[in-house]
Parts: C-alpha cells; sequence; structure tokens
C-alpha cells in the first residue's frame, strides 16, 4: 500500500485489467488502493487475433462483478457452448465462442490460410473458438476460466487453473499463487499450486496443509492441491503473464524448456 499511496492517484477515472482472468481479491486491492474505492474497472476479454475488447463491463453502466469480464460489448455477439457446440445454460461452463462476425475480426494467417480454418474454425464450424474456456454464471454473466489448456481434467470432474488460484490467494496468507495440472495415474491429472507467501507466513511450518485445506473448503474436496510448492517468485513474461508451461515442466520433473521471453531467466 505504501508505494501507491506515495503518488497523487486523484486524476485516475478508469482502471482495466486484461491478459489473463483477474481473481476477486486482486480485483477489490485494485479498485480500493489503486482506484481509491471511485474508479470503475473494466475487466476486458479480447485477442490480437479479435483487433478490439470483445467483453467488457461499460464503466457507468455495468454494475461490474469482482473477477468476471460479465459481458460482450454492443454488436458482438459471445457465447459458451458445450463439446457438442450446444450453447450452455446459465449457471455453466464450456468453450468460449464468438458465434458472429465483427468489424475487426482477422481474415486469416499471411500464407497459412488452412492453419487459421484449423486454429479458429474446426472446433465449431462457422464460429471462432479462441481456445479459452468461460463459465455463465445464474445471471449470464461471463467469468473467463483461462485457456482451455488451463482446465484440468481430476477424476473426471473440469476444475479450472484460475478457480485454485483464485481460492488460494482468498487466504490471507497467500500473496500470489499459480497452478497446473500435472499428470497422475491415479486421476488423470494431479493439482500442483506455485505459491508466493506474505512475509508473516513464511515461517508457518503448517501452511501447506492449511491452504490445502483452505482450497478443499472454497471449491470441494475434489479440488485440493496435490502438492504445494512455496516459491520466492513465479516466472512472469515482460507483460506479466504467469508461464505455466515452465511450471508444468517443474511439476511433471522435465527438463525446463524455453525461457528467453521471461522478465528474469533465472
Amino acid at each position: 500500500h505504501e508505494i501507491p499511496a506515495g503518488y497523487d492517484l486523484s486524476s485516475l477515472r478508469l482502471l482495466g485489467s486484461v491478459g489473463e482472468p483477474i481473481n476477486p481479491e486482486a480485483w477489490m486491492w485494485y479498485r480500493r488502493v489503486i482506484g481509491g474505492d471511485r474508479c470503475p474497472i473494466v475487466d476486458t476479454w479480447w485477442q490480437t487475433e479479435t483487433g478490439a475488447i470483445m467483453i467488457s463491463p461499460l464503466p457507468g453502466v455495468t454494475a461490474t462483478k469482482p473477477g468476471s469480464a460479465q459481458v460482450a460489448l454492443p454488436g458482438i455477439s459471445v457465447d459458451v457452448m458445450d463439446d457438442q457446440g450446444v450453447a450452455v445454460p446459465d449457471g455453466h461452463g464450456g468453450y468460449l465462442v464468438l458465434t458472429e462476425p465483427w468489424p475487426a475480426m482477422l481474415r486469416t494467417i499471411w500464407g497459412d490460410d488452412q492453419r487459421f480454418v484449423d486454429t479458429y474454425w474446426a472446433r465449431f464450424p462457422g464460429q471462432y473458438f479462441a481456445g479459452d474456456g468461460a463459465k455463465k454464471d445464474e445471471d449470464g454473466d461471463l467469468w473467463l476460466l483461462g485457456r482451455v489448456d488451463d482446465v484440468m481434467n481430476v477424476s473426471g470432474h473440469r476444475i479450472s487453473t484460475t478457480e485454485v488460484e483464485s481460492a488460494l490467494v482468498s487466504h490471507e496468507a497467500v500473496a500470489e499463487a499459480a497452478v497446473v495440472g500435472a499428470s497422475d495415474e491415479m486421476t488423470g491429472q494431479g493439482i500442483v499450486a506455485f505459491v508466493v507467501l506474505r512475509s508473516r507466513a513464511v515461517d508457518d511450518p503448517d501452511i501447506v496443509t492449511h491452504l490445502r485445506n483452505h482450497v478443499a473448503h472454497e471449491i470441494g474436496p475434489i479440488a485440493k492441491p496435490r502438492q504445494i510448492l512455496v516459491v520466492a517468485e513465479l516466472p512472469k513474461t515482460r507483460s506479466g503473464k504467469i508461464m505455466r508451461r515452465l511450471l508444468r515442466d517443474v511439476a511433471e520433473n522435465r527438463e525446463i524448456g524455453d525461457v528467453t521471453t521471461l522478465a528474469d531467466s533465472s
């Protein structure tokens, strides 16, 4: 708190969030400490490929929910589909798709039209599938779950890494968390969490047990991490995205892959 408190932030009118789903705990901190409890937050979903923001609350119009990207912008048609390409009802999750053309859409991949078709249009013919999972809440608002690759299948249950990360950072001892699925002979995938602790919790010998039980309480026993590894920091790109690919390498005891895009390769 003392770092932003050293600056005059009174001219701020609007806060944005992009890149990965923001957990509700971080959303509330952002609003309170950076926005002074007066700036609306637009938690946006879009891609380089979409050319513009596709999903976002409208500042001053949408009653915001911490952690939710909420609604498609006017003129944008979005839905969440199941494996068969059927729209899921409110309260359920699946694959995020854009169901109608939009002005800023990409037309192809330069010199490789088939790859363009295979990557974005083959999963649900005639509809754009970006590779992200999402769920609709009971109000029909959208909650992004990250890449479909980051949705774990644990004993037949689909669990999002984002959900487990949000549960972990809701514990007062955790400053930051990243979760990956690792191969597991018993369950198909096991949940492995990497956490950065707040300074007051570093010396607690039972912190891992407390955190595993906390996740089980917040989500359910099926989501209890197989392993929780306490680390000093998480591997991030220069734009601040957590490189879960490297964490999967660690979780499965593989040689670490390419680290050239890390902010700090050490």
